[in-house]
């Protein structure tokens, strides 16, 4: 479930040993499955470990994670890097905003993944977002800009040179194209 380099577990180990006795990292996820998921490492000590909470032995102390987390926490690593900028530790949980789901999966649901595990995050650097309205019975995805993508003048480019090109890839046989349901023209603009 989570891979945690062998530089992180020394980084561990040493910052335990200032701790009381038995205590342990706790691993999460806040809002997990959202837009706004954020992960976490914490101390967790022994009367904070709760009877569903899975333990995760690693050399030297567990981590510990509770159950709504878990599925989100899929293929998480956490690293603990030095550079010349310093020292810090890493977690990286590709799955923390969407649960991983498996390749048999329907349709809709992978098609969902990728823009909430893909597309978004980087459409979130212009705080832009799309959502997934549906998928029609000749293969298009509907798809609802929103954010700093509404009244954008290069939601064209976005659309068909980015977001269409990569969905039509990944999805190939499967999605025959994408189109935008968003009225970038309607009166007030969404994202103020």
């Amino acid at each position: 479930m989570i891979n945690i380099s062998d530089t992180a577990q020394e980084h561990f180990v040493k910052l335990l040993k200032n701790q009381e006795d038995n205590t342990n990292i706790r691993v999460f996820v806040v809002n997990p499955g959202t837009t706004t998921a954020e992960c976490g490492v914490s101390y967790c000590t022994q009367d904070a470990v709760e009877a569903t909470d899975i333990r995760l032995p690693f050399k030297g102390f567990d981590a510990v994670v509770d159950q709504e987390s878990a599925p989100f926490l899929e293929e998480a690593q956490i690293d603990f890097v030095t550079d010349q900028m310093g020292s810090q530790l890493t977690l990286k949980a590709p799955n923390a905003k969407a649960r991983k789901i498996s390749d048999d999966a329907p349709l809709i649901e992978r098609v969902e993944y990728l823009i909430q595990t893909e597309i978004n995050p980087q459409l979130a650097n212009h705080n832009g977002q799309v959502t997934l309205t549906s998928i029609t019975d000749d293969g298009i995805a509907i798809l609802q800009f929103g954010g700093g993508c509404n009244g954008c003048s290069m939601v064209d480019v976005t659309l068909k040179d980015g977001i269409e090109k990569q969905m039509l890839e990944q999805f190939s046989g499967e999605l025959t194209g994408v189109r935008d349901a968003t009225e970038h023209a309607a009166g007030e603009h969404s994202y103020y």
